[in-house]
């Protein structure tokens, strides 16, 4: 298991850097947005440097996320940094644990949802905008007035691929998420459902919809982050495992 933590550190070094440009602070890397509707970055661990950074470490990132007007957040995986939590909490940031799950092999059979269709869009799709709006929607939010634009983008650069589980009556979409490759190894990200279609088996249709898109482009490895207990056991249906745990440190809720 400590090969597959590596790859996917090598990941979350390599994926912030096709719209993000990485500033040094010695044990921390941090990833600043390029352009004004970029995905707002966080700090991690720098590549090849598991340990060793001190409260002081981080801050000095949080000093410079808040100059720029940036959220003071960190990601990084507990088994592979495990001292970093102890520097992170000291400078005051909260830490939240999310099972990092990885399937080896093809994902298990799940049934195809009733009344939907499961589908990978183009760039050009016209139900793109909706496709991506449905994970928003999962979590009572609206998509920025760039965020169709910049996915449309790198569709067609093959940084990421975008699913979406449309309702066969309305045509609207129901559920969204993506996978973003680099080399051999992908991330699905933002995999959700809009709440009046929940159970309904919308979001692990989009899941095996985007590995399947994952493994035909090459990657052997492919992983998630579930964000709690529940929806870990709704991905360990489709044979993701947990192998470690994902960290997150930003600011207490005002």
């Amino acid at each position: 298991m400590a090969r597959v933590l590596k790859r996917i550190e090598s990941y979350y070094d390599a994926v912030p850097r096709s719209s993000a440009r990485a500033e040094d602070f010695g044990p921390l890397t941090f990833f600043v947005r390029e352009g004004a509707d970029g995905w707002p970055f966080y700090a991690r661990p720098a590549l090849g440097r598991p340990d060793g950074a001190s409260p002081a470490d981080v801050e000095r990132v949080r000093a410079r996320q808040r100059e720029l007007g940036l959220p003071e957040a960190f990601e990084w995986v507990a088994e592979t940094t495990p001292g970093l939590r102890a520097a992170v909490e000291a400078s005051g940031l909260v830490v939240h644990e999310h099972p990092l799950m990885v399937l080896e092999g093809d994902p298990l059979a799940v049934p195809e949802p009733e009344g939907a269709l499961v589908r990978t869009l183009a760039a050009d799709d016209p139900r793109l905008a909706d496709a991506v709006a449905a994970p928003y929607a999962a979590f009572g939010a609206t998509p920025g007035p760039g965020d169709a634009r910049r996915v449309a983008v790198r569709i067609t650069a093959g940084l990421t691929a975008l699913a979406a589980a449309f309702d066969a009556a309305s045509g609207q979409a129901l559920a969204g998420g993506q996978v973003q490759p680099v080399g051999d190894v992908a991330e699905v990200v933002g995999v959700g459902t809009r709440p009046e279609a929940r159970r309904r088996g919308l979001g692990l249709a989009v899941t095996a919809e985007l590995v399947a898109r994952a493994r035909a482009g090459g990657a052997g490895l492919v992983f998630l982050t579930a964000s709690d207990a529940g929806v870990e056991r709704l991905y360990a249906r489709l044979g993701f495992r947990t192998v470690a745990t994902a960290l997150i440190g930003e600011a207490p809720a005002s």
